[in-house]
């Protein structure tokens, strides 16, 4: 029997679901497990297409959100936006 490696951007079909994994990360990851997220994210919806939106190369956005990379926060909100999302501050109870 044939496996086959399981790739979270195939279940992000949705805003909905991007957020809600997103968000998810954003509660619980660190700071590498976010931008592994932001990454899954741009692979579902398209590295080409938010390449194109942020201005960056498709080699460049690829290193950026790979494994273990630590991208400036301006590249984040550049692909934030693209995606679609934006970070949003919620005060965390006393």
């Amino acid at each position: 029997m044939e496996t086959s490696k399981f790739e979270i951007a195939d279940y992000l079909d949705s805003n909905e679901m991007i957020a809600e994994y997103l968000n998810s990360v954003l509660e619980e990851g660190n700071d590498t497990e976010i931008v592994t997220a932001i990454g899954h994210i741009a692979k579902a919806i398209g590295m080409t297409k938010i390449a194109e939106e942020t201005g960056m190369s498709r080699p460049s956005l690829y290193k950026a959100l790979s494994d273990g990379a630590k991208p400036q926060f301006s590249t984040i909100m550049k692909v934030l936006k693209a995606v679609g999302g934006q970070i949003r501050i919620n005060p965390l109870p006393a």
